[in-house]
């Protein structure tokens, strides 16, 4: 079992760095379910319709109700909404090298090449945005989560994080 502070989850950074694998290794040792913020947002796999805002935001604050969680994003709007019941917030803050890796690996995920193509420019831009799906607003969630939080900046402090849990 986890100690307290995992006990719900958040975890933050941008695509590719790794946030649905480690939020799945979390709640397996927590016996929790995982949400992904891209399941809220998006009505369907192939990431073509969203969810209005203020019906994802009510399904995101729904998810962050239960005892325990994990849940994982990029969309800064929508972690707002379950941030006040997160014990613990961890930001994957790996460089665009390692990121750009790990969509790779990832591949499409039945999208078109096109689609993904897209994916990996927006992902790229995570550090020049201006929204709240950027660096500089999760440097922001980070610096005023009051909670125990944990910024990540390496693949390898990853895999030391999760070994740990």
């Amino acid at each position: 079992m986890l100690t307290a502070p995992l006990q719900r989850t958040l975890i933050i950074g941008n695509s590719g760095s790794g946030k649905s694998t480690l939020a799945r290794r979390i709640a397996l040792k927590a016996d929790c379910a995982v949400t992904s913020l891209d399941e809220v947002y998006w009505i369907d796999q192939m990431l073509l319709h969203k969810r209005g805002a203020v019906a994802a935001k009510q399904l995101a604050t729904e998810a962050s109700l239960a005892q325990r969680w994990v849940i994982e994003g990029v969309y800064g709007w929508l972690i707002d909404a379950v941030s006040p019941r997160a014990t613990h917030l961890v930001w994957l803050d790996l460089p665009w090298a390692e990121c750009k890796a790990g969509l790779l690996a990832r591949g499409s995920a039945g999208g078109s090449d096109a689609e993904f193509a897209g994916l990996v420019v927006w992902a790229e831009q995570y550090w020049n945005r201006q929204s709240s799906s950027s660096h500089a607003a999760h440097a922001l969630i980070f610096h005023v989560f009051p909670g125990a939080k944990t910024g990540l900046h390496s693949r390898r402090e990853v895999e030391l994080f999760a070994g740990r849990r």
